[in-house]
């Protein structure tokens, strides 16, 4: 089998398992009562018929992927016939290893804030700060991983510019990044089908990114979560089924902030992400500007009409399948720019 049928096939049967293990998930998930919490104070109204809509729903993708990603990997492995007895041959293994524990440990940070706003009742889950601190932990092993499974790298690399190399301060640097955009990602995840349709986007570029780049390996987890999401769409576009949940988003920020960073390529983590980059974005301007202006003027004013921004779109009178179109294009014309750097740089 050539090496894109076994992607294609890889992508299918991750579909197949995320679709399918909704017909059980999803009764299973209102049986034991797992609603979503929805917050009406500071959030969007008319959200509030969605109270209680399962949540967790990102299993349904989280196992998907990790079957056929390392299923995928070992057909590929056996089919091109590279020698097993080579040790070194298993570094790229190794690293996409490392990205689906990194992914599946950043999930299960989210497993726990989810269960414990369900177990509360109310959409207060874990503190900030104990998100950050488990969040700093685990993206210190991943950078440690991919270190020592062969990225000892620590240039950036914006294409047209290469730093010189900054030894631990990478690191260091790169730590931020990893926390920011796996936030930014969680913070898309506000409208149905939004987060899984603009990742689905994402892990499409990723593909031809890694083709590009030779790391053939990854291909199949970004295949994989591809495929994953799509079948998980089936049940999350609007109106949704289920939710992913923290479980879900914090598992998909993780991936595509890992696949980035395995590639080495910064500035294509800035273009595939920019959408993810954005939301997060307009979040930090809305609430900056809004204290500057409390200090200055004693009323504190808007930029946008709620944030994250999808919501601005929402009362600018955008339906919920207006967005997901108009953001996933978004996502696909940056990384579409993305690729074009890899080729011109």
């Amino acid at each position: 089998m050539s090496f894109w049928v076994i992607n294609l096939l890889t992508a299918l049967v991750s579909f197949a398992i995320a679709g399918l293990s909704g017909i059980f998930l999803v009764p299973f998930l209102h049986k034991i009562k797992f609603g979503q919490p929805i917050k009406t104070k500071d959030g969007p109204q008319w959200h509030a018929k969605k109270q209680g809509t399962p949540t967790m729903g990102g299993f349904m993708f989280i196992i998907s992927t990790i079957i056929t990603a390392i299923g995928g990997y070992w057909v590929y492995r056996w089919n091109s016939g590279i020698d097993t007895t080579d040790s070194a041959s298993f570094n790229a293994f190794y690293r996409v290893l490392s990205c689906i524990v990194f992914a599946a440990a950043f999930g299960l940070i989210g497993f726990i804030d989810d269960y414990t706003k369900v177990a509360r009742k109310n959409n207060d889950g874990l503190s900030p700060m104990q998100k950050i601190a488990m969040q700093l932990v685990f993206s210190v092993a991943f950078l440690f991983a991919i270190y020592k499974f062969g990225d000892t790298s620590t240039k950036i690399d914006l294409g047209f510019w290469s730093s010189p190399s900054l030894g631990i301060f990478y690191y260091i640097l790169m730590i931020p990044v990893i926390i920011y955009l796996t936030n930014a990602v969680n913070l898309t995840d506000g409208v149905d089908g939004l987060c899984g349709s603009v990742t689905f986007a994402a892990m499409l570029i990723f593909t031809v990114c890694c083709s590009i780049l030779k790391q053939y390996e990854m291909t199949y987890f970004t295949m994989a979560l591809a495929g994953g999401c799509l079948g998980f769409l089936l049940w999350n576009l609007n109106p949704a089924k289920c939710f992913m949940g923290d479980t879900g988003s914090m598992f998909l920020g993780a991936s595509v902030t890992g696949t980035a960073l395995i590639l080495h390529k910064h500035l294509l983590l800035i273009l595939a992400a920019m959408v993810y980059i954005l939301e997060a974005l307009s979040v930090v301007i809305q609430v900056s500007y809004f204290k500057y202006t409390k200090r200055k003027t004693g009323e504190g004013k808007r930029i946008f009409k709620m944030t994250p921004i999808h919501h601005h779109f929402e009362m600018s009178g955008f339906s919920e399948y207006k967005i997901v179109i108009t953001f996933s294009l978004a996502g696909i014309i940056f990384g579409v720019l993305g690729i074009i750097t890899l080729l011109v740089f």
